[in-house]
């Protein structure tokens, strides 16, 4: 089969590869499309030790059952695997178990025209629902948890919003936000053409961070989508006391948190990883609805174009998403 290959820091190409034998319960997905994760770019800068080349990234994906209960149906993908017995998949946390696993990470990902997956790990999708909208359900999951966990604390819809990064994560979260009801809610991005984007996709503030501060009263919430020492000083120096940051992004581990404020003003700190069953559930409900989409800023590529897609987001040529057509 026909799969994108991680080959080494920086580095993919097309390649010829052979699929791993069909286990029980599992079953074969035609892939048809693909999202480019910042996980995915992570490992492609060679900073995540997991992910060892030569390795099919990429698990944002939809394709069509080839068995099982779902044979010749259009599904989509939850590519997050956990034991099923432990304490946290018991009180419906699976998504802190232990010896939890991702597609793309150890296990061949679905930059690939075939990927094996258990069939407990798909959901069928209506024929309303594009495929290239259906590849956005795992992103958006991860947003739906970091806004809910944000929103279990302060649920004032008039509450200020700074969301930290205008990348998938960081603007599906906004729009999370906003079909929640939350209206002042404002973007930081460094990129030009991000802040262009976004200002036409919702009603959204877009500023760059670089040059100054969003034009908001009082910062009640802060997620932070990227996951920096920056950004973490950022988010620390502008919530409000008593605010909340949501954490969601793993670009590094240097320092920046300010812990004596956050200490002092009792503002709450949470980490935010990935997404409970329910919450992918709600994902494709968002999507099978039409609240959320990628038009506007989600861009649709073939997988031939794929190493060339790494390199475009590396060098900030790229939308916030991009998508690849593995059957292009």
């Amino acid at each position: 089969m026909k799969a994108l290959v991680y080959t080494g820091t920086m580095q993919s190409e097309i390649r010829d590869m052979a699929l791993a034998e069909i286990e029980t319960g599992q079953v074969i997905i035609d892939v048809n499309h693909c999202g480019i994760c910042g996980s995915d770019m992570h490992a492609w800068h060679g900073l995540d030790e997991r992910r060892i080349p030569p390795l099919i990234l990429g698990h944002e994906a939809t394709g069509v059952a080839r068995s099982g209960k779902f044979a010749g149906r259009r599904v989509v993908v939850n590519p997050l695997m956990s034991c099923g017995s432990c304490f946290a998949c018991k009180s419906g946390d699976e998504h802190l178990c232990a010896g939890r696993e991702l597609l793309g990470m150890r296990l061949a990902g679905a930059f690939a025209e075939q990927l094996i997956v258990s069939e407990d790990n798909l959901t069928a999708i209506s024929d309303g629902l594009s495929d290239a909208n259906a590849a956005l359900a795992e992103p958006l999951a991860c947003a739906v948890n970091a806004v809910r966990l944000a929103e279990k604390h302060i649920s004032d819809r008039q509450a200020g919003v700074v969301v930290l990064g205008g990348g998938a994560i960081g603007l599906l979260s906004a729009m999370v936000f906003a079909d929640l009801g939350f209206q002042d809610i404002h973007i930081a991005e460094t990129n030009g053409l991000r802040r262009e984007m976004i200002e036409t996709v919702g009603n959204f503030s877009t500023y760059d961070p670089v040059s100054g501060m969003p034009a908001c009263e009082r910062v009640d919430i802060v997620l932070d989508a990227v996951g920096s020492g920056s950004t973490r000083a950022a988010a620390s120096a502008m919530v409000r006391p008593g605010g909340v940051i949501s954490h969601i992004g793993l670009q590094d581990s240097e320092s920046g948190l300010d812990t004596r404020r956050i200490t002092l003003q009792e503002i709450l700190f949470t980490g935010s990883y990935c997404y409970r069953k329910t919450e992918f559930a709600e994902a494709v409900r968002l999507l099978e609805a039409g609240i959320i989409t990628g038009d506007g800023w989600a861009e649709v590529r073939g997988i031939d174009k794929g190493a060339q897609s790494f390199m475009d987001i590396h060098e900030g040529n790229a939308p916030p998403k991009i998508i690849l057509d593995i059957t292009a």
